[in-house]
């Protein structure tokens, strides 16, 4: 007898097996297709679509482009989006460009020249002195019949994959001649190989699909889960270079390679948008410090072989003693021999380089500088590969649309070694006053033979200004000289740059220019000074960088007042800018006139939510003016953009005290003392606090750090000598009270302890 069939469902034909739908409504085979094709395709891409447009309805996000259109008066213009480096960067690290602004529809008359570059191409360590600065002078003075636009749109920390969608949104905007200045942070930027952004050395897929996501606001959502599962970042907030001391790369590391293709083909992809926008371009090759910056690491070959690297050592030790002996042959000689060993340690090939130097074999020291900055395990500096590939690639663009300038080797030209140095460079990619303006002067060469006719033809002069001169049209004046040198010295003294073996060299030869400033810097001077200033603004009085320039001489002048008036004047002129609130607000806030500074500082927060300095500075003017919980608001939002800094845990303490929340105070200030040890307010706070809770012992410890700090200061001396008399030892305390009269004879409440103290020991006795 035959089995029976099995009829479960299971076992039915599969012409039976129907979704609902086509049982009720049998379809064409084509229906079929389209109804499959729906329900897999359409039906998720419209539920995308339908969140995508609930979240910017939500206000969720930010936009991506890098400019946003505002209108000031009766005009539009293009300003940079506040927000077009999230996508590159973790929030806490974000970074800005300088304020841009210029007009939608670029008036007649107007030769537009856009910067695209980084940290270098944009002036740092001050902007309004960069190379882009000296060239729009060195154009105007020479052909003053036509408006040249000069927009500088670098920005620190950023690399190609930053840098092409800027150029991108730059075809639209009308520029007439691109310069392109960059390749100093490849491998540092985002998506580089020793980058602390996110993902390390991606394929250039994976990194442009990784930015196209974020273009639409549920790509941003879904990176911000994916941030907020992954925990707190190993930097809370910027850093500088020392955040990177821990991501070293060997020579020989596979990632570079992707890096530099990466570079290639985004440096590809700029210079066509360029050129199919209409702009010429003038194409540079990127020049660094190699005669005076020694490597930031370096990372020995970890397969040699023991016996060998034992020989290594002792010959790369024995011709560092050499050298420093001045022996510079014999140690040349052991460098050569300890180099066949491992030759791509940096630090003896730049060592090497310098006894070459010595030796007057230039030729020999070029290429072993070269070699020291190609190897930098800690790569903040464009190498050899990195010019190689700008050269490269600008030769695949023929024609004359497109002009590639060797700016590294024409600037080195004009130097005694043959390659740049400190007569450059600050440090390691920053150009110097002289640096800045040998490269504005030599794009302005390579710019002239690029302009149309009817701009050449119509020159005033065929000789363009001197230094002198366009110094005088930016007002750079000693002060500004000195505080930005000052600035530069107390960056030398920080990570990695403190860990160079040649930073003590440079330090003081910073000291000694400072000192050689000040010498400079009195009255007349002053004066002088600010005559040639309001000239100049005279002359352009819509310049705002060129205020700035003059606010900061007011303030290092002493002039706060006038100062803050500056800043208020550019506030006006770029009322989308965070920087002149900030700086308008920081100035009222010392001069005590609270609701300006207030008003000043809440704009500042509005423009540029996560700046925890403008944070910092709202919180001190409400302090100041006894809103005590408003402050501790300002203070908390400073800490949470930057929970590393002690002195914003130090002044919430302080409101949480007038606030009576004691013990959340005394708990905030040790976490102050923890963060920032040499930080004078949070010990003295906490002296106070421990204090009043009658902790004698530990607010007299706390008082005692505060005179280690800053020995001179009476009301310490004061409040330590009441902490001892507490605890009994009665002679401390008097040294203590006599030591705050001597600083402070007419404190009466210093003479009041002593006579008690006094009595009480002459009772005892």
């Amino acid at each position: 007898m035959k089995p029976r069939p099995n009829r479960s469902k299971n076992s039915q034909k599969p012409d039976a097996i129907k979704p609902a739908i086509e049982r009720a409504l049998p379809l064409s085979p084509r229906r079929q297709w389209l109804f499959r094709f729906c329900a897999a395709v359409v039906l998720p891409l419209c539920l995308l679509g339908g969140l995508e447009v609930a979240l910017r309805m939500a206000g969720y996000g930010y936009a991506t482009g890098f400019f946003e259109k505002i209108r000031i008066g009766d005009k539009e213009f293009l300003v940079n989006n506040e927000d077009f480096s999230l996508r590159f960067f973790p929030p806490q690290l974000a970074r800005w460009p300088g304020p841009v602004q210029f007009a939608a529809q670029k008036p007649a008359g107007t030769y537009r020249i856009f910067i695209l570059g980084e940290s270098a191409a944009r002036g740092e360590p001050e902007p309004p002195y960069a190379a882009s600065r000296y060239l729009q002078t060195l154009l105007a003075e020479r052909f003053p019949n036509t408006r040249f636009e000069v927009i500088n749109l670098g920005i620190t920390a950023i690399d190609s994959h930053v840098i092409l969608p800027i150029a991108r949104d730059c075809a639209k905007a009308e520029g007439d001649l691109w310069i392109v200045y960059m390749g100093n942070n490849e491998m540092v930027g985002p998506f580089g190989a020793a980058t602390v952004f996110g993902a390390k050395a991606l394929p250039l897929a994976a990194v442009r699909l990784n930015l196209a996501i974020q273009q639409m606001r549920l790509g941003q959502l879904l990176v911000d889960l994916s941030r907020r599962l992954r925990g707190p970042s190993e930097h809370a907030a910027w850093g500088g270079m020392d955040m990177f001391v821990g991501n070293q790369l060997r020579a020989e590391d596979p990632r570079k390679a992707t890096v530099y293709d990466n570079f290639e083909r985004n440096l590809q992809d700029i210079l066509q948008a360029g050129l199919n926008s209409g702009a010429k371009i003038l194409l540079n090759t990127v020049a660094v410090n190699l005669k005076d910056c020694a490597p930031f690491a370096s990372l020995a070959n970890s397969n040699l072989p023991a016996a060998d690297r034992a020989e290594f050592d002792r010959l790369y030790a024995a011709a560092c003693a050499d050298q420093a002996h001045g022996n510079f042959a014999g140690a040349a000689r052991e460098f050569a021999l300890a180099g066949k060993l491992d030759p791509h340690f940096p630090e003896l090939q730049f060592r090497w380089a310098g006894c070459s130097q010595a030796l007057t074999n230039l030729a020999d020291a070029q290429e072993h500088w070269q070699l020291a900055c190609d190897d930098d395990a800690l790569p903040f500096r464009a190498d050899s590969r990195i010019n190689a590939a700008i050269k490269g690639t600008g030769r695949r663009f023929p024609g004359e649309q497109l002009a590639v300038f060797d700016a590294a080797a024409e600037l080195a030209k004009a130097q005694p070694a043959g390659v740049c140095g400190r007569e450059t460079f600050f440090e390691h990619v920053h150009f110097n006053f002289d640096g800045e303006f040998a490269l504005g002067r030599a794009w302005a060469d390579q710019v002239a033979k690029l302009l149309p006719a009817n701009i050449s033809q119509a020159a005033q002069t065929n000789v363009w200004s001197s230094q002198a001169a366009c110094n005088h049209r930016l007002g750079l004046t000693d002060w500004n000289r000195c505080a930005v040198t000052e600035r530069m010295l107390a960056f030398c003294a920080t990570h990695p740059l403190s860990d160079q073996s040649n930073n003590a060299e440079r330090r003081q030869w910073l000291r000694d220019e400072v000192d050689h400033l000040r010498q400079q810097m009195n009255a007349a001077t002053a004066q002088a000074a600010t005559t040639e200033y309001q000239a100049a603004i005279n002359r352009a009085p819509q310049d705002f960088l060129l205020r700035q320039n003059f606010a900061e001489f007011l303030e290092s002048a002493g002039d706060l007042k006038s100062a803050a008036a500056q800043w208020q004047e550019i506030c006006a002129l770029i009322p989308h800018s965070c920087e002149p609130f900030y700086q308008a607000g920081r100035l009222l806030s010392l001069l005590d006139q609270w609701d300006a500074a207030q008003t000043a500082l809440l704009k500042a927060v509005a423009l540029r939510p996560r700046l925890p300095e403008a944070w910092y500075e709202l919180g001190n003017v409400q302090l100041g003016t006894g809103k005590f919980a408003a402050a501790l608001h300002a203070y908390n939002q400073a800490r949470e953009l930057d929970p590393t800094s002690g002195a914003y845990c130090a002044y919430a303490a302080k409101a949480l005290s007038e606030l009576n929340r004691h013990p959340e105070a005394t708990q905030l200030y040790r976490l102050a003392t923890a963060l920032q040890p040499e930080l004078m307010e949070a010990h003295f706070g906490l002296g106070d606090e421990l204090s009043s809770a009658s902790q004698f012992a530990e607010a007299e410890s706390e008082y005692a750090q505060v005179l280690r700090l800053q020995p001179a200061l009476p009301l310490a001396h004061l409040d330590r000598g009441v902490m001892l008399a507490r605890l009994g030892r009665f002679d401390d305390a008097l040294q203590e009270f006599e030591t705050t009269l001597r600083l402070d004879p007419s404190n009466a409440q210093a003479r009041e302890y002593l006579d008690r103290v006094r009595g009480w020991q002459r009772q005892r006795h």
